[in-house]
């Protein structure tokens, strides 16, 4: 390569770390703020459109189909909130200086109150704050974060107080009511949209703040462990022949992957009612797609993982032509009550099948999400009878199989498990509680889902692990540091609250892949890991049999999570930095100088990159945190 070549290739690569770590861009168009050393100049911005009738329409995760794409220091998305289209592109400047340029076209004539930029600035930093609101520049600044906004031209912006969500307890006794968010906003257009109605909103965004590169200290609790993690685990539906074998070989053979969820492919499996399945397959009469499920299941056991088993798809000889198929963009099809028998024998024909052809007896059972219907929908009660009966059944033809409580599409549709939970006749046949984890959830939804499993005392499995289910239609967005990083955020704020028995990657397959190129989602180049990738990986290293232990964490901005194989002496602290660089103190673990000590860092640079930057002092561990990464100190006595 030509040295002019290779130093323009250098500085694309190098401009595009540097945009990976300045605006945080989301696919669906939402800026969620500005880093500077790391440090997140902390904001949310959103495309509005507001109606007559005082609704405002928003961007936002899963309410609009948009497009995106990063063009090195550019990114670019594409949206619509319903007939008015919007591209939005958010270049990186300079340190801490971002242009946006938003081009809005109305498809329609519409009467509307006009369409806004609109920017949520958190109560955390501008709970007190200063506002300058001119004719081409908004200036805000907080007490520790600030942000400028320079037009192109004269602007109509304001300000907006939200509704307190705390108004109600107002006057309780000791009850302090904490400070009112605060909306800005900026007009694009104004009123009544002619129909081929453009307009543009060019402005500059100037962050700037407190780069806070203070200690924080993990202090760790060794003599109270809590559940035992068996590690990783991955979802292994095969939905692609050509691409999803080398994602598989490639995750299973880099990565210790410690559990397994696959697809029962039920509408091949028993298409006809009046068939006998289980015989046909005995006598090697079997579809190539179940079969590949069934091997699928075969190479996981062989690996030494339990088996989940989970039904997406009923054959159409039992699904219930009574109800519309479909609501709220699901399948959610109803299971012909009256053909009970047939539905619990062809499910329990697959799971013998299963074990007798290919050793793999499956530790649970599954409807895939059946809380809203992909593709098999249950209410709440119907879910605690499919539970004793379906389990009782199972039980009835030799099969330990249990089934999963739960295995819910979302964390806080946690009401669904409640009828189960409270029926002592459903606990006999539950293997463990599922949810899964689309779209996040507070922590204290994530104590609800802890508190259950301590109430059957059985185990809590995150049945699908991701943070975006729509994520697949802009899959750029896989190969991004934000992406990255809000997901192992997400995994080690689990693991810290909810001590699961493993966390079940959605997927390792080529479906939302934790690898790219060599044609996954039309990406070129040969096949290779992501920061996903390097992110997973280094959480499976936890050491098998490990306990979670509890801890105590001085800094909002990191995120950490502790696992201790107690009898090995083996630890790891898996902790997220989101913010600057920092120095850390780790206490209460069984350090010594004949410890070993490994640190790996993964980041948009490194990948698990082993690291020297620790030392033992008075029996206590400091380690540099490197900005925006996840970290692992793995210590072995």
């Amino acid at each position: 390569m030509k040295l002019k070549n290779l130093l323009f290739v250098l500085f694309v690569l190098a401009a595009t770390f540097s945009a990976s770590a300045q605006p945080e861009v989301m696919a669906w168009g939402n800026m969620t703020g500005i880093r500077i050393d790391g440090q997140l100049i902390d904001f949310e911005s959103f495309l509005a459109v507001a109606e007559k009738d005082g609704k405002i329409e928003f961007t936002g995760m899963e309410r609009q189909s948009p497009l995106f794409i990063r063009d090195g220091l550019k990114q670019t998305v594409t949206t619509a909130i319903g007939k008015i289209k919007f591209t939005q592109i958010v270049t990186e400047k300079s340190k801490g200086v971002v242009d946006v340029a938003i081009e809005m076209t109305s498809d329609t004539t519409l009467e509307v109150d006009g369409v806004y930029f609109r920017i949520l600035l958190p109560v955390k930093y501008y709970a007190e704050k200063t506002l300058e609101i001119g004719e081409k520049r908004v200036f805000v600044k907080g007490e520790s974060q600030q942000v400028t906004l320079d037009f192109d031209r004269t602007v109509v912006a304001f300000e907006k107080v939200r509704p307190n969500p705390f108004a109600a307890f107002a006057g309780w006794g000791g009850f302090r009511m904490p400070p009112e968010p605060t909306d800005l906003y900026v007009e694009i257009a104004g009123k009544n949209l002619q129909k081929g109605q453009t307009s543009n909103l060019n402005f500059t965004i100037t962050a700037a703040g407190k780069i806070n590169n203070e200690k924080v200290e993990i202090a760790v609790d060794v003599k109270s462990p809590g559940r035992e993690f068996l590690g990783l685990g991955g979802n292994f539906r095969l939905q692609s022949p050509q691409n999803d074998p080398k994602v598989i070989d490639y995750c299973l053979e880099n990565m210790r992957v410690a559990f397994g969820r696959v697809e029962m492919p039920w509408s091949s499996w028993q298409p006809v009612e009046k068939s006998e399945p289980l015989q046909e397959a005995l006598s090697g009469k079997i579809s190539p797609q179940v079969e590949k499920s069934m091997q699928m299941a075969q190479r996981l056991k062989k690996l030494g993982m339990p088996v989940i088993v989970s039904a997406w798809f009923p054959p159409s000889w039992a699904i219930d032509p009574a109800y519309p198929r479909g609501f709220g963009g699901v399948s959610a099809q109803r299971l012909l009550v009256y053909k009970q028998d047939q539905i619990y024998k062809s499910i329990a024909d697959y799971l013998l099948a299963l074990k007798s052809l290919y050793g793999v007896e499956a530790t649970a059972f599954s409807f895939n999400e059946s809380d809203i219907g992909i593709d098999v929908y249950f209410s709440p009660e119907q879910h605690a009878y499919l539970i004793k009966t379906l389990g009782a059944y199972l039980a009835s033809r030799g099969l330990s199989t249990k089934l999963l409580l739960g295995d819910n599409s979302d964390a806080t549709t946690f009401d669904f498990v409640l009828p189960a939970l409270n029926d002592p006749a459903t606990h006999p046949y539950i293997y463990a509680i599922s949810f899964h984890s689309w779209r996040g959830c507070d922590d204290i939804t994530l104590q609800k889902w802890e508190w259950a499993s301590r109430q059957l005392n059985v185990p809590l499995i995150i049945g699908e692990g991701s943070t975006d289910a729509a994520a697949h239609r802009y899959p750029q967005i896989f190969a991004e540091q934000t992406f990255a990083l809000y997901e192992i955020n997400l995994y080690t704020r689990i693991c810290a609250i909810c001590h699961p028995q493993s966390i079940l990657q959605w997927q390792l397959t080529s479906d939302y892949s934790i690898l790219w190129g060599d044609g996954i989602y039309n990406s070129t180049g040969p096949l290779r890991p992501t920061q996903r990738f390097w992110n997973l990986k280094q959480l499976a290293a936890t050491p098998e049999h490990s306990y979670s232990l509890p801890f105590d964490c001085s800094k909002s901005e990191v995120n950490p999570a502790v696992f201790g194989n107690i009898a090995n002496g083996q630890y790891v602290v898996h902790a997220v930095n989101n913010g600057a660089e920092c120095p850390s103190v780790i206490k209460g673990l069984p350090v010594t100088k004949d410890s070993q000590i490994t640190v790996y860092v993964t980041n948009n640079k490194q990948n698990m990159e082993q690291v020297k930057n620790f030392k033992i002092v008075n029996g206590e561990l400091q380690v540099n945190f490197p900005a925006v990464s996840f970290v692992s100190v793995f210590i072995k006595n």
